[in-house]
């Protein structure tokens, strides 16, 4: 049982992470390009409203038929599931920069590059954060859904072929490690989130003490 579910371990860790980044990377640069341009976002309004109206799991024949039975499709599904939120809430975030401070950059001339860096993205960085924590919630659910369905190692592979099998201590071992891991992953993500957003935390508390 140890090295066994220690072995589907590492695979389920890699797909999480690999799908994760692409979709985070992904959402962050497609979101800041799409709220920047109010043409590029009513071109593409309609397609993006249809196709992050389709529930993830509902994509799994498709992601099946493309990548395969494996790793590649667990990564790809993560990947498509966990952008939208990511890019959703990057493209709010930069779009309800304060008009004031737009009018301040226009003053000071800085680059395009220049203003993205050290304005627009610290300034929609709250809302950016929180499409984060979406996406982070649902590639959680997406590995296991994946794994279960399209491939033969991972977590979820172990937990459903230990229920086939009526092995019952390694079915709760399973499910008890996906909680776990689950669990982890929050937590990690919550410090790292206070982090990057302490100059927030702390203006909110002068804010307030004033």
């Amino acid at each position: 049982l140890g090295p066994r579910l220690t072995r589907d371990l590492l695979p389920t860790l890699q797909n999480f992470f690999k799908g994760l980044s692409i979709a985070l990377i992904g959402g962050t640069v497609v979101g800041v390009v799409l709220g920047r341009s109010s043409l590029l976002r009513a071109l593409l309004a309609p397609i993006i409203n249809f196709l992050r109206s389709l529930p993830s799991p509902a994509l799994i024949p498709i992601v099946l038929v493309i990548f395969g039975i494996g790793n590649s499709m667990s990564v790809a599904l993560i990947a498509i599931g966990a952008f939208w939120p990511t890019l959703l809430n990057t493209m709010d975030g930069v779009r309800s920069v304060d008009p004031q401070v737009r009018d301040m950059v226009r003053s000071y001339r800085l680059s395009p590059w220049q203003n993205i860096w050290r304005v627009v993205l610290p300034s929609a960085m709250p809302q950016i954060v929180a499409g984060y924590r979406i996406s982070l919630q649902i590639s959680i659910i997406l590995i296991v859904v994946s794994e279960m369905v399209g491939s033969a190692r991972g977590l979820g592979y172990f937990v459903l072929e230990s229920q086939q099998l009526f092995r019952v201590t390694s079915t709760w071992a399973g499910t008890i490690m996906l909680g776990v891991l689950g669990y982890l992953l929050t937590s990690i993500f919550v410090v790292i989130e206070r982090r990057v957003l302490s100059w927030q935390i702390r203006m909110r508390a002068a804010t307030g003490a004033a």
